[in-house]
């Protein structure tokens, strides 16, 4: 049986003193690096909106008091936060919870780009919006069970320089975005993400994305402004918040002739 002397020297002395009240469970710590385990702890900590976007965490004393670790630790723990772009650290003013903002985030997840790397903000419109029920691919994609579940739907056509480039089609739960309207998604003043973020309480912290080759139907066609049957580059992403929680589906589809997708860096 693995001690709690092995899991290192910051560790057992600070467990075992009575006046601190370390929120690390032992028996998960056992097998799993002492960081990620303060990793996890922060992260149920903003799932739980304890801190919220724009706001700064505690002081690391705090924190290091909070969990029963070294400075050392814990910074090991925001600096894997900072890294993924949920924490972001400001020189001398601390660090803060990240927000969806357009000057920030918008090329985080938005990866395509001209053939000459040019990056532009695309010009959304919407299409299409209703409430409805989920079909099984998109109930197994958001992780919905029971037949009362109900998704939003929409569908948008981002423009890049005036030329329609991507039709976005997008499901939301509607559990976690209660009482969204057509009007919130088109009247937005920042981007989608914001929007979640600001009004939902609701973060997209990271974004699988699966990739393949397509051709455009008669009403992709119409809105691209290209024949029906070009071929299209189709980009499904499911969006996450914490704790691996699915709060996006979404189906993408690229016209490539003057654009490309790049392949975002290891987040």
């Amino acid at each position: 049986m693995v001690s709690l002397g092995q899991l290192g020297r910051d560790f057992p002395a600070r467990l075992r003193t009575t006046n601190i009240m370390s929120e690390l469970d032992p028996s998960a710590v056992i097998g799993t690096t002492l960081y990620k385990e303060v990793k996890r702890q922060m992260l149920r900590a903003l799932a739980g909106g304890e801190w919220n976007p724009g706001e700064a965490i505690p002081a690391e004393k705090r924190l290091c008091e909070r969990f029963a670790v070294s400075i050392g630790t814990l910074r090991k723990a925001i600096d894997e936060l900072a890294a993924e772009n949920i924490l972001i650290r400001h020189q001398g003013r601390g660090t803060f919870v990240a927000t969806h903002n357009r000057e920030q985030q918008s090329f985080r997840f938005f990866n395509v780009v001209a053939h000459d790397g040019d990056k532009s903000y695309p010009v959304l419109e919407l299409i299409g919006f209703e409430k409805k029920k989920p079909d099984p691919l998109t109930a197994e994609k958001l992780g919905l069970v029971g037949n009362n579940a109900k998704v939003f739907e929409f569908t948008n056509v981002l423009s890049l320089h005036g030329e329609p480039v991507i039709v976005d089609d997008i499901t939301l739960p509607e559990a976690l975005f209660p009482r969204l309207t057509e009007a919130q998604i088109r009247n937005r003043s920042n981007t989608l993400y914001n929007l979640y973020q600001s009004s939902f309480g609701v973060n997209v912290i990271r974004t699988d994305e699966r990739l393949r080759a397509a051709t455009a139907t008669a009403a992709q066609a119409k809105l691209l402004g290209i024949k029906t049957g070009a071929p299209l580059l189709e980009v499904r992403r499911v969006a996450y918040s914490y704790n691996r929680q699915p709060v996006e589906w979404r189906i993408s589809h690229v016209n490539t002739a003057k654009h490309e997708y790049v392949v975002p860096s290891a987040q």
